[in-house]
C-alpha cells in the first residue's frame, strides 16, 4: 500500500523556564500517500464515516480539495521542484477518531521520484480555530537530510503562556521505518521549549489499525483534554499568561 504506514510512538514535551515542566504520552499517527489515498480507503476511511477516518478537509486549503495539488501550488509558486519534480507527498498525521481531531500539528513530507526530500510543509493549529503552515527547503544543496537543522520564525499563536516571537528549529528522521520530528523553540532569551513526536511504522492493515484504535480509543479527546490540563498545571506553577495573542500573519510563510 505505497508508503501508507501506522506510526505508533510518544510525544515528549519540555519547558525550561520561568518553571521547569514536562510530559511524555504514547500515541499514534498515520502516514498517508497524497497521490494515493484511494490505495489507503480499504483500510482508513478516506473522505468518509468510520471509527478511524481521514478528510481532506481538515487539512490545506480547508475545503476538501486535493492536498497533493495544493502541496504541488505551493511548492511550484515558491520555485522549491524546479530541478527536481515532486513525485509524492507523505503527510504524518492524527486521524479522526469517532468524528474528532485536533492536529496540533501535521506535517508534509515532500518527495521526489528518486525519493529525496525535496522539502517539508509543518502545518501547526492552536485551539482557537486558527492555523499557519512553515514551508522548510534545502539551505545547502537540492535536498533535505536527516538530521539537518531548519529554522522558521514564529507566526502563529499557540500557546497563552508564549508570546509571538522568536523561532523554531527542526530536525527529522526520514527513514521509513522510523519517524522523528524535533521542534526546539528559542523565544529570543534562549532555548525555551523541546518537542520531539517520534515512533516505528508499521504497515497500514486492518490488523495495524484495529491494534492502535484498541490502544488508543479516545487518543482525539486525550489530545484536547492535555492541552488544557497543561495550562492549569502552567498557570499553578505562575509562568507568565499572556492570553490571546494576535498572529503577525496566518497562512504560509518560508524560512
Amino acid at each position: 500500500m505505497s508508503n501508507a504506514a501506522i506510526i505508533v510512538g510518544e510525544v515528549t514535551h519540555e519547558r525550561e523556564r520561568p518553571a521547569k515542566h514536562a510530559f511524555i504520552y504514547p500515541l499514534f499517527c498515520v502516514r498517508l500517500p497524497l497521490s494515493a489515498l484511494d490505495s489507503v480507503d480499504a483500510v482508513l476511511p478516506i473522505n468518509r464515516r468510520g471509527i478511524a477516518a481521514f478528510k481532506t478537509r481538515d487539512h490545506g486549503a480547508r475545503d476538501g480539495s486535493s492536498l497533493f495539488d495544493w502541496i504541488a501550488a505551493l511548492l511550484q509558486r515558491e520555485a522549491v521542484s524546479v530541478t527536481s519534480p515532486l513525485a509524492e507527498v507523505d503527510l504524518i498525521t492524527f486521524p479522526r477518531l469517532l468524528g474528532f481531531v485536533f492536529n496540533p500539528v501535521s506535517f508534509y513530507v515532500c518527495r521526489s521520484a528518486e525519493g529525496d526530500v525535496l522539502a517539508v510543509v509543518v502545518e501547526v493549529n492552536n485551539t482557537f480555530g486558527e492555523t499557519h503552515s512553515y514551508l522548510l527547503t534545502p539551505s545547502l544543496g537540492a535536498h533535505l537530510q536527516s538530521g539537518e537543522t531548519l529554522f522558521a520564525t514564529k507566526q502563529l499563536h499557540v500557546s497563552p503562556f508564549n508570546q509571538v516571537v522568536g523561532r523554531y528549529s527542526f530536525r527529522f528522521n526520514f527513514s521509513p521505518q522510523q519517524w522523528l520530528a524535533r521542534i526546539d523553540y528559542d523565544d529570543g532569551d534562549g532555548h525555551l521549549l523541546h518537542t520531539h513526536i517520534s515512533g516505528r511504522a508499521q504497515p497500514m492493515t486492518a490488523a495495524n489499525l484495529r491494534a492502535a484504535l484498541l490502544r488508543f480509543p479516545l487518543q482525539s479527546f486525550a489530545v484536547v483534554a492535555r492541552i488544557h490540563w497543561h495550562a492549569l498545571r502552567l498557570a499553578i506553577k505562575r509562568v507568565p499568561f499572556y492570553g490571546k495573542l494576535t498572529s503577525r500573519m496566518t497562512g504560509i510563510s518560508r524560512s
